[in-house]
């Protein structure tokens, strides 16, 4: 009577227990499609989201990013200037004090000087001196970098017509090519010889330019050269691929052997974590309790030194090492009980962990499933990109007589008031501003297209979080169907249905796509809260006082925990989705009420396994780490010594780069192997609620799993257990 009360006191709060079902071994078969209203809301966005990249192509030009123009609206590099890649700016410094150049390089902006395009860039100085004025034009410039309109060679004009009308450079400074711009070479500038300044005839500006660029700015960027840097990091990574790609082989058969070795060693390297934890508290409560004893005879307490942000202080007094006694000890009694009382618990995750290394190894096909994702992952943001770079170019551009020498007050007049073709443009019909040009100004916003812009770009951002999160997530689900489907059948591993992760695969795609499309739209919105709160933050940092920095702190950790939070729930949501067939909040729901009627385990399971894969990825990532250390810098020779540290100009980036590429690769195989886990212990709690051992409701548990709770069936059984 008694039990009958409890469990009626406990049923409103956490739901009822799973039932018998006679008729369930496993993910079910026949099964409706789920969160159809969602379903379609998520089609008519990938619909959209095609309509949007078809309407960038059509009206985007990649090329105003791809490649620089010149002053006449032509592309550097292709057309009638194929082979001349590089833009030539002839006064870089109106480009500095007008626009950050790189801005300039990125979003097609023109500086308000004359641009050529040229085969390489100029890597020497040179001035127009008043002297020069004297001289043939083709005694003084250098044709390669003049306009194309203009011939040195029959021109009329004098040299002082040419520098007015900026059709040949008056000066110019050692530069170097990025991104297809001819920008300062910082390296070279501090070398600027000294007559080159103060040159007679030459601009003042010019003069003080010169000036200001040798007394300080090249040492902002002193012997750093981004071109040659980017190039001998291109050499070494052409020199060294293949040995990029062995070690990032080994770190894939690392990771697949510690996974698979998990069967046999996962008790001992549980119980090594353990002891490992308790000895470096028994360390802790040792060295604190030393330096309390040491400074017992000090004059000095916390009363006497007062505040401080000399932390250094405080450890010289006998109170903080009595405070470090007190809370690592009660740390410590803590962590030893809790071993005490919930030892069987732990078992159950050890044997949970050992049952995830066998369903691994009957299905190996899984630890290849993350390359499917990553190639759909790979898409998204491919498309992503595309259609951001189309949609930033979309628009015909607009082009507008532009005074290069604005001194006039005509010239002041005429700025960026009238439309030109720069292809057609004729400075004789402007005769009251000699240094008149046709310049790009921006990207034409009328039409409806062109006006929404920015909303589409907004709507290209929503589309490739929410993608991205389906990928993720149809990925979990098609897991979860296939690691149940192991798990639920009775007789491993005869009982488990032919190439399950397919069958997984297909159902999750045919039924389910409304369900994951939900899950994943609920966690998009917390993403884009997040996204917005970082772009607030980071617009008003400067204007915030105390209180609202705060405040602006805790929301982001509110929505930074709701996020976690929220790809619990979802993951544990798909699991239910792949075995029961359920909508997303039906199945969330009783996802959430079987952990919550089983919290303790669930705690002990997830810090168990969070243990024991960070340390997995920590043995994979650094054992391959060590190794390519030794190896890329010459500790270890190749037979014949066909390979050495010498031939490398960085031999960290190779070693940089297998670490980065060891880390997704041990994360893509542990991210399997962790989605097993949490897939067999739901399963393994139904299993408890809904079977009892009897010759009617055996488990499906393993006969460790039975043991280890005092479980058995009762014969005879259905077939021989594993």
């Amino acid at each position: 009577m008694g039990k009958k009360q409890e469990t009626d006191q406990e049923k409103p709060e956490y739901g009822d227990p799973a039932q018998f079902d006679p008729s369930f071994n496993g993910p079910i078969k026949k099964r409706g499609c789920t969160d159809i209203i969602c379903c379609i809301l998520f089609m008519a966005v990938i619909v959209g989201y095609i309509g949007v990249g078809a309407l960038a192509w059509l009206y985007g030009d990649p090329r105003h990013v791809l490649y620089p123009r010149n002053s006449t609206g032509w592309f550097c590099g292709i057309g009638p200037n194929k082979g001349k890649s590089n833009l030539f700016y002839y006064n870089i410094l109106k480009c500095a004090t007008s626009v950050n150049v790189m801005a300039t390089a990125l979003n097609g902006f023109q500086c308000p000087t004359t641009q050529v395009c040229v085969e390489t860039c100029p890597t020497d100085f040179k001035a127009v001196g008043i002297l020069d004025y004297s001289k043939k034009p083709a005694a003084v410039f250098d044709q390669k970098y003049c306009v194309p309109s203009l011939d040195l060679a029959t021109t009329d004009m004098s040299v002082h017509e040419i520098v007015e009308k900026e059709l040949c450079p008056f000066f110019f400074t050692p530069t170097t090519s990025l991104l297809g711009r001819c920008l300062p070479d910082f390296t070279t500038l501090e070398k600027i010889p000294g007559e080159f300044s103060d040159i007679p005839g030459l601009p003042s500006s010019v003069n003080a330019t010169v000036n200001i660029i040798k007394n300080g700015t090249g040492d902002i960027v002193n012997g750093f050269n981004a071109r040659e840097i980017g190039l001998r990091i291109f050499e070494d990574f052409a020199s060294s691929w293949q040995w990029i790609l062995l070690g990032l082989v080994i770190a894939m058969v690392v990771s697949m052997l510690f996974l698979l070795l998990l069967r046999f060693t996962a008790p001992v390297m549980v119980w090594v974590l353990i002891v490992g934890v308790l000895g470096a508290g028994a360390y802790g409560i040792w060295h604190c309790y030393w330096e309390y004893d040491n400074y017992k005879k000090a004059s000095a307490s916390i009363s006497d030194v007062g505040f401080t942000t000399n932390f250094n202080v405080y450890l010289q007094t006998q109170e903080t090492w009595l405070a470090f006694l007190i809370i690592i000890s009660v740390a410590e009694a803590i962590i030893l009980l809790t071993l005490i009382f919930l030892r069987n618990r732990i078992r159950i995750a050890i044997a949970l962990i050992q049952e995830s290394s066998k369903a691994v190894g009957h299905m190996m096909s899984s630890l290849l499933y993350p390359l499917v994702t990553f190639v759909l992952l790979l898409v998204c943001v491919a498309y992503w990109g595309a259609t951001a770079l189309y949609l930033a170019t979309s628009g015909n551009p607009i082009y507008r007589v532009v005074a290069l020498n604005s001194t006039m007050s005509d010239c002041k007049s005429l700025n960026g008031t009238v439309d030109c073709d720069p292809q057609k443009f004729n400075l004789s019909a402007y005769p009251e501003c000699p240094s008149a040009s046709c310049l790009f100004i921006k990207y034409n916003d009328e039409g409806l297209f062109q006006r929404n812009l920015f909303n589409l770009q907004i709507y290209n951002a929503v589309a490739f979080l929410w993608c991205v999160n389906f990928v993720i997530a149809l990925g979990q689900c098609t897991l979860a169907g296939a690691f149940a489907s192991y798990y639920w059948a009775f007789t491993k591993p005869h009982d488990i249905p032919t190439f399950p992760l397919s069958a997984s695969f297909l159902r999750a795609l045919r039924f389910h796509v409304g369900s994951l499309a939900f899950g994943s739209l609920i966690l998009t919105l917390v993403q884009i809260v997040r996204i917005i709160l970082e772009y607030i933050d980071h617009k008003t940092r400067s204007a915030q006082n105390p209180v609202a920095r705060f405040l602006m702190c805790c929301l982001k950790c509110c929505f930074w925990c709701l996020e976690k939070f929220i790809k619990f729930l979802n993951r544990n949501a798909y699991i239910m989705i792949a075995v029961y067939g359920k909508n997303f909040c039906v199945s969330a729901k009783n996802a959430f009420k079987l952990l919550m009627r089983n919290i303790i385990r669930v705690v002990v399971l997830d810090k168990v396994t969070d243990l024991l894969l960070f340390f997995g990825k920590l043995l994979v990532v650094g054992g391959v780490a060590v190794l390519s250390f030794f190896f890329f810098s010459g500790r270890i020779l190749l037979p014949g010594d066909t390979f050495r540290s010498e031939t490398l100009n960085y031999y960290w980036m190779p070693i940089i780069t297998v670490v980065f590429g060891s880390y997704l690769i041990a994360h893509g195989f542990f991210s399997v192997y962790n989605m097993c886990v949490d897939t067999l212990f739901l399963c393994f709690l139904e299993d408890l609620e809904r079977n009892d051992g009897s010759l009617q409701k055996p488990y499906f548990m393993s006969k460790n799993l039975m043991k280890i709770l005092s479980k058995s069936n009762k014969a005879p059984k259905r077939g021989k257990k594993e």
